[in-house]
Parts: C-alpha cells; sequence; structure tokens
C-alpha cells in the first residue's frame, strides 16, 4: 500500500499512472547514468563541465535530475563521456545507460 496525502490506497488499485511520476523517473535515470559514467572515468563535475562548456551547477542539477533529458544533450553527453547512450522501455532506474565504446 501505498500513502497518498490523507487516505491510503493500495497499489493495484491505483491503474493511471501519472505523467508527471513518470517524468521525475526518467530524469533521475538519465542524472544517474551520467553520474555512473562521469565516476567510473574518474571524472570531477568541473572535467565534465569543462569538456562541455557548461557550468559545474549546472552537470550536478542534471544528475540530480533537474534537467529532463533530450536528444541534444544526450548527444553532447555520450560524445563528452565517449560513450553510447542506451535507452531501454520503461522508466527504471536503468532505462537510461551509457556504454563506453568498444575499443
Amino acid at each position: 500500500m501505498a500513502g497518498y496525502h490523507t487516505r491510503w490506497i493500495r497499489r493495484d488499485v491505483v491503474t493511471e499512472e501519472d505523467p508527471e511520476r513518470i517524468a521525475i523517473r526518467e530524469a533521475l535515470a538519465f542524472g544517474k547514468a551520467l553520474y555512473d559514467r562521469r565516476t567510473a572515468l574518474g571524472l570531477s563535475v568541473e572535467d565534465l563541465a569543462a569538456e562541455l562548456a557548461m557550468a559545474p551547477d549546472d552537470v550536478e542539477c542534471i544528475e540530480e535530475g533537474g534537467t529532463p533529458p533530450t536528444v541534444a544533450l544526450l548527444r553532447r553527453l555520450a560524445a563528452a563521456l565517449d560513450a553510447d547512450v542506451r535507452l531501454t522501455p520503461g522508466d527504471e532506474e536503468d532505462a537510461v545507460r551509457f556504454e563506453p565504446h568498444a575499443a
């Protein structure tokens, strides 16, 4: 059961997913994928921001789920991280991944 404000609703009773919640989960999955790839490369937020010609605060905002993924942003990040972007159906945590290019 999940709590919704002042009442309890069984999760199996809720049939329609809130689009806003889906968008939030997608942005969080995007941010996690960026963080995972950046740290795997040993890059600091400042290093990646310099590579992208962005402010470090902008990179942190993406990693925290505050920036919705766009195709243009995914392309820039993939190039900076020397990776391909992999998207899978759904809005789970691993729906977005940056996979390193084959050596």
